[in-house]
C-alpha cells in the first residue's frame, strides 16, 4: 500500500521512529530509577509514575506514526504483511524483523499494563515488565541496522547517549554496591554502539540525486483504448538500486503512427527532486525519456519491463546524465 511518494512522509517516518526510540530509552531509565527506589526532592513518587506511564503512551503513539507513514510512502516498498510479520521484508530483513518484534512486544506490554489489576497477578506483571529490556534492545538494533541515517554523526551520538544511559541505569539498579560499575557500563556500551556502527552494521550511504544509476523497477502498466485509433498507456513504478526513484509516464499512441504525445516524471527519493520531460522513443516493452530538473540538470531514462498478461510491472530502470544541446 503506497499512497504517496512525497518526501514529507518519509521524513515523518524517520522522525517518528527516532522520537519513539529516544522516549523509550527515557522511559526505561526512569523505570529503573523507580525500581531502584531513587528519590526526587520535588517530585512525589506518584507523579514520577504518571510521567513514566505517559512516556510509555507517547512511545506507542510515535511507533504507530512510524509504521503508518512507512506503509503509505513509496520510498521503500513495504507490503502491508511485511510490516506485521517478522521476516517477510526484503529490505534488511533481520533488522526490520527486530523492529516488528519490538513493536509487537510493546503492544503486549501495554495491554498487560492497562489491565494488570483485572487480568494478571501482580507477580506475573512484574516479571513480564522485564520484557521492556528486550523491547529496548531490539529497537536499538533495529535502528542501527536499518535506519536510513544510522551513519550520520548526530544520529550515532543520540544512539550512543541513549544506550549508555540505559546501560548505566541497569548497572546502578543491579550493581549499586560497586561504584565503578555505572561509568564502566556506560563507557563499554558507548564503545559497543560505535563499534557496531563502524564495523558490521556499516553500510555506505546511498547517493543523493545521482546523475547515473540503474536498478530494478516494480509498478504497473495500464493500457486504455479510448477508441480504435488512440491508446493511452500509463507506466508507474518505484525502482533503482543505489538510488531510489519514482517514475511515471503517460503516453498517447496513435494506430499505425506510433507515439503522438507523452508526459514523463521521475522523482528522486527521499529528496523529492523531480525531473520532468517527455518520452522520446517507445517500443512494446520499453521506452526512453528525456527530462530536466528545476535546477537545469538533464537526464536520459530507459525503462524496460517483462511481458505479462497482468498490469504488474517487473523490469529495470537506467538513468544517465544528458548533455545540454549546443546553441549554434
Amino acid at each position: 500500500m503506497h499512497l504517496t511518494s512525497n518526501p514529507v512522509d518519509w521524513y515523518a517516518a524517520r522522525a517518528a521512529g527516532l522520537a519513539a526510540y529516544v522516549l523509550l530509552s527515557a522511559v526505561v531509565v526512569l523505570g529503573l530509577t523507580m525500581a531502584g527506589r531513587a528519590r526526587l526532592a520535588r517530585w512525589p513518587r506518584f507523579a514520577v509514575e504518571e510521567v513514566h506511564r505517559a512516556g510509555g503512551l507517547l512511545v506507542g503513539c510515535f511507533v504507530v506514526v512510524h509504521v503508518v507513514t512507512i506503509a503509505i510512502d513509496s520510498y521503500l516498498p513495504f507490503p502491508l504483511a511485511s510490516l506485521v510479520v517478522p521476516g517477510l521484508s526484503t529490505y534488511r530483513p533481520l533488522w526490520v524483523a527486530l523492529g516488528i518484534v519490538a513493536a509487537e512486544l510493546l503492544l503486549a506490554l501495554a495491554f498487560t499494563n492497562r489491565y494488570r489489576n483485572r487480568l494478571v497477578p501482580y507477580a506475573f506483571w512484574r516479571r513480564a515488565h522485564y520484557l521492556n529490556f528486550a523491547v529496548w534492545l531490539a529497537a536499538t538494533l533495529h535502528g542501527l541496522g536499518s535506519g536510513t541515517d544510522r551513519d550520520a554523526p548526530w544520529l550515532l551520538a543520540i544512539y550512543t547517549v541513549a544506550a549508555s544511559s540505559v546501560a548505566a541505569a541497569i548497572a546502578w539498579r543491579f550493581l549499586r554496591l560497586r561504584p565503578l560499575a555505572v561509568p564502566a557500563a556506560g563507557l563499554a556500551t558507548a564503545g559497543l554502539v560505535l563499534g557496531l556502527a563502524a564495523g558490521p552494521l556499516h553500510v555506505p550511504p546511498r547517493p543523493w540525486n545521482a546523475a547515473s544509476f540503474s536498478g530494478r523497477l516494480s509498478g504497473s502498466v495500464d493500457r486504455r483504448v479510448d477508441d480504435v485509433i488512440y491508446t493511452g498507456i500509463m507506466v508507474t513504478g518505484v525502482g533503482g538500486g543505489s538510488q531510489r526513484v519514482w517514475v511515471r509516464a503517460d503516453i498517447l499512441v496513435e494506430l499505425n503512427k506510433g507515439l503522438r504525445g507523452s508526459a514523463f516524471q521521475m522523482e528522486y527519493l527521499p529528496s523529492g527532486l523531480r525531473c520532468r520531460g517527455r518520452v522520446t522513443h517507445l517500443e512494446e516493452f520499453c521506452f526512453r525519456a528525456h527530462c530536466r530538473t528545476r535546477t537545469g540538470l538533464r537526464r536520459v531514462v530507459d525503462v524496460r519491463w517483462k511481458p505479462s498478461d497482468s498490469p504488474e510491472l517487473k523490469g529495470g530502470v537506467i538513468a544517465s546524465r544528458s548533455e545540454a544541446p549546443r546553441v549554434r
